[in-house]
């Protein structure tokens, strides 16, 4: 029978400490925080798309909460059941971003 993953709690993931190699904490769904050397913590979704394995990243631990994380990975997997590889959509969105602060009056102003 697969090991079944217990869920995080914000406990365990503010208790975490760095070690000398980079760790991962297990959340469920693909979900994980990377904990880095340095003591960073970082979201990633790990996903299967059109056969080839992915990694999806969320942002930092506090900056994205844990529900955050979790609302996220719901999101991105169902655009991947909709046949969507969420890496372009975020690609997008930071492309769609760039061109609205590019359009900002400070920047038309120079």
């Amino acid at each position: 029978m697969p090991k079944r993953i217990m869920p995080l709690t914000n406990t365990q993931i503010d208790k975490a400490k760095p070690q000398a190699k980079e760790t991962k904490m297990f959340d469920g769904g693909g979900l994980y925080l990377l904990i880095t050397p340095t003591g960073g913590k970082l979201w990633y979704l790990k996903f299967r798309y059109a056969g080839k394995e992915g990694k999806l990243s969320f942002g930092t631990y506090p900056a994205i909460s844990l529900a955050d994380a979790r609302q996220r990975r719901e999101e991105a997997k169902k655009l991947i059941a909709n046949g969507v590889d969420p890496r372009n959509v975020k690609k997008a969105q930071k492309a769609a971003q760039g061109e609205q602060s590019a359009n900002t009056f400070e920047v038309i102003e120079e």
